[in-house]
């Protein structure tokens, strides 16, 4: 794994930073892999997700996400502020376009978080963007974790569980798919980190075959 300075030694025809995008179904993991990424000192500028929905006590506005209002984040999407927006379980959510576009100007490697939605509307608006399916190793395993979490009333837990179960199926549209095994999360990140050292060390000829749309 590479671990060099962002942007060092790059291959003049490929000077500009690359895009990744790591997405995947509610619950398997996404921000627990990041985390370690970030950790582990990958040459990544990581994106923070902005959003209306609510801040949970153990989240850090500015960290975790941007914390906005309804009428704040309006405001940003008239001023086409967002590479992509949705609304996810009645909240919007939306990656701020300057700070993606600047550090891939400077020849810095991106790393996205979005949900299926978005990494569709992503693919549209960068046909390059390496796009990273993690899924848990089966559907109950992925309910127990989404149960775990105690962060939604029951009736929100039940929709998010069978929104889950349907984006399971969204994965073959992906250029990789990583398992988020139990236990294993070091063995998801090793994998996802290879991932972006083999696309950053030869020419972009992924698969371009999700869809966009709803």
């Amino acid at each position: 794994m590479r671990t060099d300075s962002p942007g060092r030694d790059r291959d003049p025809i490929r000077d500009k930073g690359q895009l990744f995008v790591l997405s995947g179904p509610s619950g398997v993991g996404k921000d627990a892999v990041l985390s370690l990424m970030r950790e582990n000192g990958l040459p990544l500028h990581f994106t923070v997700t902005a959003t209306t929905r609510p801040q949970r006590l153990n989240e850090v506005d500015g960290v975790d996400y941007f914390f906005y209002s309804d009428s704040e984040f309006a405001a940003m999407m008239v001023d086409n502020a967002f590479l992509e927006s949705a609304i996810v379980y009645g909240y919007r959510y939306g990656v701020p376009k300057g700070p993606v576009n600047q550090a891939r100007d400077q020849g810095i490697d991106v790393i996205i978080k979005a949900d299926i939605q978005g990494a569709a509307s992503i693919r549209t608006e960068a046909p390059d963007a390496v796009l990273i399916f993690l899924e848990p190793p089966d559907i109950p395993e992925l309910t127990r974790r989404l149960t775990e979490r105690m962060t939604e009333s029951s009736d929100a837990l039940k929709i998010r569980i069978a929104t889950a179960q349907r984006e399971m199926v969204e994965g073959s549209k992906f250029d990789h798919r990583v398992v988020n095994h139990n236990g294993r999360l070091d063995d998801a990140v090793a994998e996802i980190e290879q991932i972006i050292s083999d696309a950053k060390s030869q020419p972009s000829q992924h698969n371009q075959n999700l869809e966009t749309g709803d």
